[in-house]
Order: C-alpha cells, then structure tokens, then sequence
C-alpha cells in the first residue's frame, strides 16, 4: 500500500467500482439522475465543515466532493462522451479565459501581466467574458437571457441572488438599500392582506415575494442570504437545545410547558450566548 494515494489512484478505484463482471452492484445501478443528491449533500457538508472550522475533517469532505466528479467523469467516459482529462481541461481552460489580467497571452505557463487591475474593472471584465460566453453558446443568439445559465438546482435563497445580480446588470435594481426595505414593508402589506381575506394561495405567493425582497435587501448590504439563513438556523438550533437541555436538568418534560415558560427558558439562552461572548 502506498503512504499517499494520487489522483490516478482514485480514477483507477471509480473504474473498478464501476467494472460491469467485479465491480461494485450498488455503483453500477448509479446514473447520473441518483448522484446528483448525493453530490449537493457533499457539497453542503462541505461549507458545514468550513462554517464550523472543523478543518481537521475538512480534506475528507473535500475528497468526498471531489468524488462526485470523478463519478459523473466515469459515467460519461462509459458513454464515450468525455473523461475526467476533459473536466480538468474545460475548467483550466476556462479559468485563463476569465482572467486575462493574470494570463494576458491566454498562456497558462505565459509571463504575468505586470499591470495591477483594480478589483472593480476586474470584475466588470469577469461578467463580460461570462456574457460572451454565453451568447456563443446560445443555440438561438435572438432568444438569449442574462438567466439563461442561472442553474434552477440552486437553494432557491441562492438562486434568487444570482437572478436578481443578473438583472442588476443591465440596471434592473433599486440604487440603494432603503427603498428595498420599503419594499419589504409592502410585500409585508401584502401578505397580511392576503391573510385577511383567507385566500390560502395568495399568502404563499406573497410570502414568495416576501422572501425575494428579503433575498434582495440581503444583496444590498452585501450578506449572502444562504449563509446568513444557515447561520440562523444554527443559532435556533443552539438556543431550542439549551431549552430542551434545561428542563431535561429540571424533570419537566417539554410538552408540558406553556409557551411563556419556554419563551422565557429562549431568553436564558439569548443571555448565556451573550455572557459567553463577553457581550
């Protein structure tokens, strides 16, 4: 056994997974269809690992992730579509693409481009290249759209960002913060409206447009609105764990407390997060 696998090790061990006569039988029933949950679960481990500075255990996530490629990679090379060779090929390539303040002779191994670019232009230059791109792949140039490539697996908070920074592209967008928020205060309108008349069909669409509003005023001042609602799903976590773990120290089961001794029990918790910061 080697001290350090390599990369050609973890091809060689998908290829004998994947080995139609000794192979393994639950592999070979995969298709494309049956990883891709797999592959957005690894991913969100991923940044649960980053989020809790657990990087003792982040390589093993990371090569978790990395095997989701090498497993469509070895699917499609079954299929003499591509190979993991292309995968590595198409992103280098487009990565020397997307940064020709880096690369300026498009040469990988070419000498920097000594000239510092200001983040600003760099990015505006990032989006244009993106833009190009997309309008040479466009099967119908006439019919293309900014959220052509907007991928709909995204968490639907990350998705709605990334539509939303698209149409801001071409000046689709409120200035400012503040006239968002007013937004949200009619979209919040909305709803209750929604709610007096019992019409179960426009509350959910006017919380949808709650939600996209919050999403925006989230882009606005800059707060990435996945993290920040995985950041507070943590913290409801922490804060009903302290609550179940004090009245598990008192013998009172949960269900026979009212709503104002947990809500109480809540603002322990509030309290003992704060003396623990030294807040």
């Amino acid at each position: 056994m080697p001290d350090r696998y390599s990369l050609d090790d973890l091809l060689h061990l998908m290829a004998r997974l994947r080995d139609p006569q000794h192979g393994c039988p639950w592999d070979l029933k995969q298709s494309y269809t049956t990883i891709v949950p797999h592959t957005l679960e690894e991913a969100y481990e991923v940044a649960d690992a980053i989020e809790r500075g657990d990087f003792a255990h982040l390589p093993g996530e990371l090569g978790d992730l990395l095997f989701q490629v090498v497993y469509y990679s070895q699917l499609a090379r079954e299929e003499g579509r591509f190979d993991f060779a292309t995968v590595v090929d198409a992103i280098t390539r487009k990565l020397v693409r997307r940064h020709p303040h880096v690369f300026p002779d498009g040469d990988l191994y070419g000498a920097p481009d000594m000239a510092r670019l200001e983040e600003a232009a760099i990015k505006q230059r990032w989006e244009e290249i993106k833009a190009e791109e997309r309008a040479e792949q466009a099967a119908a140039p006439e019919q293309l759209s900014l959220l052509d490539d907007v991928p709909h697996a995204l968490p639907a908070l990350s998705r709605a960002a990334k539509l939303q920074k698209r149409a801001a592209q071409v000046g689709f967008d409120w200035p400012e913060a503040l006239p968002v928020v007013d937004k949200l205060r009619e979209e919040l309108d909305e709803v209750l409206e929604a709610m007096s008349e019992n019409d179960a069909e426009a509350v959910a669409e006017e919380i949808g447009d709650l939600l996209f509003v919050g999403v925006n005023l989230a882009r606005h001042l800059k707060v990435d609105p996945e993290s920040a609602l995985r950041a507070a799903n943590a913290k409801f976590e922490r804060r009903f764990r302290f609550i179940e773990q004090a009245l598990r120290d008192a013998g009172r089961p949960i269900e026979d407390c009212t709503l104002e001794e947990l809500d109480a029990l809540w603002g322990e918790a509030k309290k003992q997060e704060k003396l623990s910061l030294g807040c």
